[in-house]
């Protein structure tokens, strides 16, 4: 699901708003989380999950084509980790 059809689909389920709305409350739900996660936090949304951030640190890598040894610097990535009731519903689907 794209975030236009998300968009679609909440401004469907909710006729009261109008979609400009919806996008905006969107775009703020993802700004504060991008937020939290930039200032180091982590970010629980019970029954779904949690974002956090990771560190990696610093390799010596290999270029695949040439085998040449190449050095990868440390990185800080996005993590998610799902919830127990989203993996229950998920495997109850199935």
């Amino acid at each position: 699901m794209t975030r236009s059809e998300l968009t679609e689909r909440l401004a469907e389920l909710n006729p009261h708003l109008y979609q400009r709305d919806v996008e905006r409350i969107i775009a703020a739900i993802f700004d504060e989380i991008s937020r939290a996660l930039l200032r180091g936090e982590r970010v629980e949304l019970r029954g779904f999950g949690a974002f956090a951030v990771k560190r990696r640190e610093a390799r010596v890598g290999r270029n695949p084509r040439t085998g040449a040894s190449v050095h990868v610097s440390e990185k800080h990535v996005p993590f998610f980790k799902t919830g127990k009731q989203l993996r229950e519903r998920l495997n109850q689907a199935s």
